[in-house]
């Protein structure tokens, strides 16, 4: 439900539901421009004529206008949260063909119950559908995905104006908001890291390598990439994986590390930081401004969330760490 119910607020905070892209459209009457002013770095308008905020723990779904299309977006506040505290963000971005129901719903990947272990917001965007519902979504990852590529569909400048609406909301720390995402989830993550570098602290991405077309980040982005070597979609070793036609040819993990590791000016060669039976982890050191790359290897679980339950059933994915845990201790460390 949004909370904005037309007919019930004024014009002023009606037009605050529209995202910022929207109002930098609107003619220049006396209304607009104050609204345009707040929205650009004035502070004319105060933030409750805006939108309304989110002062309670809970769960609540809201749209957002935004290209000509009405987004969705699921916001879980842990039970901790106190509105005079600035509170860290995590968007959670589900995989190609999923929606944010599933990336929220807590049997299958634990980000919720994460979200509340450690007391961060936590938001599930919805990827572009044809669907009214939502359902059958996938992310303009660049090479990748689906509908949301084929139509050039601009998600990034969703999750620009997804931010200004819950920097609105709730109260945000600047300093450490993340992204995390599952696939072509994980692989929005990495086009976020590219061209929103000015608002990632980290991001983490599982069993989605960077399929950008272009990237260049204004700053270093701390990196955690989680991969299985037997991914049977996204391969490990890169190429096209099964259900190629819908997908492109993935770039490696070996290859996706690299890039990383150079644009944030690490040292060439990890080092191990963990060893578990099934699955291991390594690290780039000395990468500029205190940023980390990090890769996490299981030997088994396909195409998954290591320690979470597959959506559609199958086979488990890999058990011998949990990618929950480590994006949790990884995004918090920051």
């Amino acid at each position: 439900m949004n909370m904005l119910r037309t007919g019930t607020r004024s014009a002023l905070a009606w037009l605050g539901s529209l995202g910022l892209a929207a109002v930098l459209a609107l003619p220049t009457w006396p209304a607009q421009a104050r609204l345009r002013d707040h929205l650009t770095g004035g502070d004319t308008v105060p933030d409750a004529a805006l939108t309304t905020r989110i002062t309670a723990p809970g769960d609540q779904d809201f749209t957002l206008q935004h290209g000509g299309l009405t987004r969705r977006y699921h916001v879980h506040v842990p039970p901790g949260y106190k509105p005079e505290q600035a509170t860290p963000l995590v968007l959670a971005f589900h995989g190609g063909g999923g929606n944010m129901d599933i990336q929220a719903n807590d049997r299958y990947y634990g980000q919720i119950s994460k979200a509340d272990q450690w007391g961060y917001v936590v938001v599930f965007p919805n990827g572009y559908s044809r669907l009214p519902g939502g359902k059958l979504a996938t992310w303009n990852a660049g090479a990748c995905c689906g509908a949301a590529r084929d139509k050039d569909i601009d998600d990034v400048g969703f999750v620009r104006a997804l931010l200004v609406r819950l920097k609105q909301q709730l109260n945000v720390d600047p300093a450490r908001v993340f992204a995390t995402g599952i696939s072509n989830g994980g692989m929005i993550s990495y086009r976020l890291a590219c061209e929103m570098a000015d608002s990632f602290t980290a991001i983490a991405a599982v069993a989605g390598t960077d399929n950008t077309l272009s990237c260049a980040p204004s700053r270093p982005v701390s990196v955690l990439h989680i991969h299985a070597r037997d991914d049977e979609r996204v391969l490990f070793n890169g190429g096209a994986g099964s259900q190629a036609t819908q997908m492109t040819d993935f770039v490696s993990v070996p290859r996706n590390m690299a890039k990383w590791a150079s644009l944030n000016g690490c040292q060439p060669e990890p080092k191990h930081v963990l060893e578990v039976p099934g699955a291991y982890c390594e690290a780039y050191s000395g990468c500029r401004g205190g940023a980390q790359v990090k890769l996490c290897v299981t030997e088994t679980g396909g195409h998954s969330w290591p320690g979470g339950r597959k959506p559609l059933g199958g086979a488990q994915g890999s058990n011998a760490i949990s990618a929950t845990d480590l994006i949790g201790d990884f995004f918090m460390k920051r």
